[in-house]
Parts: structure tokens; C-alpha cells; sequence
């Protein structure tokens, strides 16, 4: 499951990129590549354990 984050990242990515390239730019086809570049940004981001002070303070106590 988290190389689907990875894939859509790099679709993403891919998508944009060749929106961005040709003259004619199709603004749906960079829209539908940012979106998939950031629902796997979001996904990834999801998966980092949060760095709060109350965390670190728990983790003493162990």
C-alpha cells in the first residue's frame, strides 16, 4: 500500500510535467496531475509520527 503513494507521487508528477511542456497547455491535464502529486504528498505525510513535545516527554517515562 505505500508504494501506491509513491506511484501516484510520480504520476503526479509525470502529469504535470507534460502539461507544463507542450505549447498548447491543457490546464485540466496540470490540475489532475497536481492533485494526484498532492493526494500522494498527503498520504505520505500521513504516515510521519508527529514530533510534539508531549510526545517526546512520553516516550522518557518508558
Amino acid at each position: 500500500m505505500k508504494y501506491l503513494n509513491y506511484i501516484l507521487i510520480v504520476v503526479g508528477a509525470i502529469i504535470a510535467m507534460y502539461a507544463k511542456v507542450n505549447d498548447g497547455q491543457n490546464q485540466y491535464i496540470l490540475i489532475s496531475g497536481i492533485v494526484f502529486l498532492m493526494m500522494g504528498i498527503y498520504r505520505v505525510s500521513r504516515t510521519i509520527p508527529s514530533k510534539k513535545e508531549e510526545d517526546w516527554n512520553n516516550n522518557e517515562d518508558i
